[in-house]
């Protein structure tokens, strides 16, 4: 009896076992099926949520969109705390609405904005709303337009336009002129006007409480700063407003390094790294884990020449020196790779008409005022040469003649009679040649010795008229003599190839003749160019002035004046150390050429910096010193105005464009400016940060116009029509 109750129990625990077993593999399959289901059902998405934490270089100062135009960092961080009644779209490349709607009439000179509703400043609470009204619109750039204004240069941008409020919510620009490209003036933030009560305008600058605690009404609010030993810490928070895109991070912060070593030491502390610099060979220094975003906003580096110098008003020596400016070196050099043609970047770069050619370039030179010694001692040497060949004095053009020496000269009694002169001597009967004459040219004392060098033989008649005249060179150097023949051998094979009159192998031309102590030879390859002379023997010499920073300035300036040393044209760079010292000789344009670089917006609008208006006007009076004179080539054109002032004016696309290009034909024709390259930036950023695509930006800054894209978490959510329900008919599919 136990021993069947022992064999049911085992029984028993087996069933149970292999139950168990069943069990756990109808759950595990199950467990499989149910997690490929939620995969193949599923997608990951982006979800709110994590802190980025942006690394960069510089220095922190007080947050106020009015005077952040040249700090590029605190710009980035202005860019999240302050909205404007409009923005960028660097996905579009097109101004739309931000705080505010916007009517423009169809002259373009009424731009009416309505404010969105439920738009609020960051210090608003329920007890105290503080809502954007249209007083803060006028506060802000009634106050930009006021003449106490501390930033002069943002105040140029709103001369001649009236601002009025029509109603709560309504305000309106109203511009003396049309200008189709105002709205970009009107993505500057806009500051609440309660926070400015009782603060001089002229002291606006100065008002470091706002500054250090900023209030704006953009998606980010300012939350602390704090200063550390390696950086300086701004934290804000995501501040959500009705009409806004989802935005998907809680908070940004930012870490201001003093170097790039520093920023390094804590670069796992970051999410994101702005403005990577290079090492010497040009490569970006991007951390490791990071990935690397290369980017070019519209700016161009270029050489400014300044066309007041009457030395620069050559357009052949200008087109000479863009010929002769080999591009693709500089670039490799530093790093770069964006070759830039021309000043207008909304039009195609690739067509262009003067490329690279030294050749070509010599040829532009020959035709202006600046020529090779070379060049210039052959034009003497062929009118010489086209003289003696002409009239009846045939002399030897070179003689070698020690001093105490004679020179015998011959000639026809038909051609000159008793009594004639050659060089104030009397001509004699020749006395073993009938109808001939003879003369001694002396070489020391005596009436008309030849001297050595170059001298003027004039057979003159009795009643002093002149015959003929021969030029002739002397010397009592053998070695000389030996190169003066070699030089006349060259003149005669120059004269037969310019007529050809031998084998094109062995023609030459100017550019296979090097002047070397007074006298043409064949150049050698190992020859340097000399620099290059007017007819009044002035040399080509120009002073190119650069900023020491970037360094890379400085580096191109050397590489300009290598390549322009070749083509004859010396150039002495000068970059000074102290900004102030700069500043100063490029207001008042103390330079021949200016290598600098300009900026464009995102509305592309050249006027400023190719208009006559934005000349500089050197009165000598230290007050007529404009800040704003962006025309650094101080070019004037009465064609290229009128077409500046057509792109700027008209709303019609197709005229604006035809005016693009016939404005590009002018600038090729006048060369104001060598335009080289467009720098290349990189923004690096850890594989954990994703949804990053900045589009096509104007500024830095601009990078944080997409920044709703982007995420540091994300989960998983079903596809549309699907959830766990959809698991069982999902299942019956699978059979």
């Amino acid at each position: 009896m136990s021993r069947l109750s022992h064999t049911i129990k085992q029984r028993f625990n087996l069933e149970r076992i292999i139950l168990l077993i069943a069990l756990g593999a109808f759950i595990l399959s199950f467990l499989v099926l149910a997690k490929r289901f939620y995969g193949e059902n599923t997608i990951l998405v982006p979800t709110k949520g994590g802190t980025y934490i942006e690394g960069s270089v510089g220095e922190f100062q007080q947050l106020v969109p009015w005077f952040t135009i040249t700090n590029d960092v605190n710009r980035d961080i202005v860019s999240l705390v302050f909205s404007g009644l409009l923005k960028y779209n660097p996905e579009t490349k097109s101004i739309e609405e931000d705080l505010a709607t916007l009517k423009v009439s169809n002259d373009n000179r009424i731009y009416t904005l309505t404010l969105k509703e439920d738009i609020y400043w960051h210090d608003s609470t329920e007890e105290d709303p503080h809502p954007v009204t249209p007083e803060d619109v006028l506060f802000t750039f009634k106050t930009i337009q006021n003449t106490e204004f501390p930033n002069t240069l943002l105040r140029q941008n709103y001369l001649g336009v009236d601002v009025e409020k029509l109603d709560d919510r309504t305000v309106r620009f109203l511009l003396e002129e049309p200008y189709s490209f105002f709205t970009s003036n009107l993505t500057i933030g806009l500051i609440p006007q309660r926070s400015f009560e009782g603060v001089p305008i002229s002291k606006l600058d100065q008002a470091l409480d706002f500054g250090f605690h900023p209030i704006g009404a953009g998606p980010y609010a300012f939350k602390s700063f704090i200063q550390t030993e390696l950086s300086s810490e701004i934290t804000l928070e995501r501040f959500s407003r009705s009409d806004d895109k989802e935005f998907h991070l809680n908070r940004v912060i930012f870490r201001i390094f003093p170097d790039y070593s520093t920023l390094l030491s804590d670069i796992r502390n970051l999410d994101g790294v702005r403005h990577v610099p290079r090492n010497d060979d040009g490569e970006p220094i991007v951390p490791r884990q990071f990935k690397a975003l290369h980017y070019t906003l519209p700016q161009y580096v270029a050489l400014f020449f300044n066309l007041d110098r009457p030395i620069l008003q050559d357009q052949n020596l200008r087109l000479g020196l863009q010929l002769g400016t080999d591009k693709q070196q500089m670039v490799n050099a530093i790093g770069e790779s964006l070759i830039v043609d021309t000043p207008l970047l909304e039009i195609d770069l690739s067509d262009w008409r003067y490329k690279f050619d030294p050749l070509v370039a010599q040829g532009a030179f020959f035709s202006s005022d600046w020529h090779l010694p070379e060049k210039v001692r052959l034009q003497r040497l062929l009118e010489m040469w086209e003289a003696n060949e002409i009239g009846v004095l045939r002399i030897d053009p070179i003689v070698l003649l020690d001093t105490g020496a004679i020179l015998t000269v011959t000639g026809s009694l038909s051609d000159a009679s008793s009594g004639s002169t050659v060089n104030g001597n009397p001509i004699q009967a020749h006395p073993t040649q009938s109808g001939a004459w003879i003369a001694a040219l002396p070489t020391h004392g005596g009436t008309g010795s030849l001297t050595l060098g170059q001298n003027l033989v004039r057979l003159l008649s009795p009643n002093g008229d002149t015959i003929d005249s021969f030029y002739v060179w002397r010397t009592n150097d053998p070695k000389d003599y030996k190169r003066a023949s070699e030089e006349q051998h060259l003149i005669d094979l120059f004269i037969a190839s310019r007529e050809e009159l031998v084998p094109k192998e062995d023609q030459i031309t100017v550019f296979d003749l090097y002047l070397e102590k007074g006298l043409l030879r064949r150049r050698l390859s190992t020859d340097p160019y000399d620099i290059r002379i007017d007819k009044e023997g002035e040399k080509l010499s120009l002073t190119l002035l650069t900023s020491s920073s970037p360094p890379q300035y400085l580096e191109i300036a050397n590489i300009i004046a290598d390549q322009w040393k070749e083509l004859g044209v010396h150039v002495g760079v000068v970059a000074p150390q102290r900004r102030d010292e700069f500043e100063e000789r490029l207001l008042n344009r103390d330079y021949d050429i200016l290598l600098y670089g300009q900026s464009l917006l995102d509305n592309l609008d050249s006027y400023p910096y190719w208009h006559s208006s934005g000349k500089q006007k050197l009165t000598g009076e230290r007050a007529d010193i404009r800040l704003d004179a962006y025309n650094l080539s101080q070019y004037s054109s009465l064609k290229a105005d009128t077409l500046l002032e057509t792109i700027r004016q008209t709303s019609d696309e197709d005229e604006r464009s035809e005016s693009l290009v016939e404005l590009r034909e002018v600038l090729k024709e006048d060369v104001p400016a060598i335009f080289l390259y467009a720098p290349l930036y990189t923004f690096a950023y850890s594989r954990n940060l994703q949804g990053i695509a900045l589009g096509n930006i104007s500024l830095h800054s601009d990078r944080f116009l997409t920044l709703h894209n982007w995420f540091l978490k994300q989960e998983r959510v079903f596809l549309p029509s699907k959830s766990w329900w959809s698991f069982g008919g999902w299942l019956f599919s699978l059979f």
